[in-house]
């Protein structure tokens, strides 16, 4: 039985090859740059098939945006199953943020796709939102796994602190197309939980 679209139709291969589509082009070209008939030639499929999928491209824009968010929970979740110590696990988050910067980008690697992607977006648009709330999660698996570290009190303090170098690198790895300053920022990160 095949999925449900968000219009109440069968969701299938179509609605896949327009997401997919929607990947590569809005991480390539931005989403403003990236039109309805770009998203559509580069799936293969009739213009028809994205409205039978997606009310609008605001709502392929959250679809992408979703899909990232679950793309980079994956890549965290894999990392995790192979950590041993509290210590790797918050590593862990550092190591999945280098997966995705070492995943093949037709036009290179351009920084975290979720931020890329609030950055041209209006304000109080639900898609900034979302990416807050994934930043948000993401800070809180580093809260969660530090508090066997340095307890409750101070998790919250070395959380935001963590997530901050996190976000510095991305930023900094995008612009230079390469994944060496989150490799940097996991070594302060290891270098700070040994002084804890």
């Amino acid at each position: 039985m095949s999925a449900m679209t968000k219009r109440g139709r069968p969701g299938g291969q179509a609605r896949r090859r327009l997401l997919d589509a929607a990947a590569r082009r809005f991480y390539a070209d931005g989403i403003a740059a990236t039109g309805i008939d770009v998203v559509t030639a580069d799936a293969g499929v009739a213009k028809m098939s994205l409205y039978n999928n997606f009310a609008s491209k605001a709502e392929l824009v959250a679809s992408y945006l979703e899909e990232r968010h679950a793309e980079w929970l994956g890549l965290y979740a894999r990392r995790r199953a192979h950590a041993v110590t509290a210590e790797d696990k918050v590593l862990a988050v550092f190591d999945a943020y280098a997966d995705h910067a070492e995943m093949g980008y037709e036009h290179g690697f351009r920084g975290c796709g979720l931020l890329n992607a609030a950055a041209e977006l209006p304000v109080g648009d639900p898609g900034r939102d979302a990416v807050r709330r994934h930043k948000e999660e993401v800070e809180q698996i580093l809260r969660s796994e530090l508090v066997a570290i340095c307890g409750e009190h101070a998790a919250d303090g070395v959380a935001e602190h963590m997530s901050f170098l996190l976000e510095g690198s991305i930023a900094r790895a995008g612009l230079e197309g390469r994944s060496d300053r989150i490799a940097h920022a996991r070594a302060l990160a290891a270098a700070l939980m040994a002084a804890l």
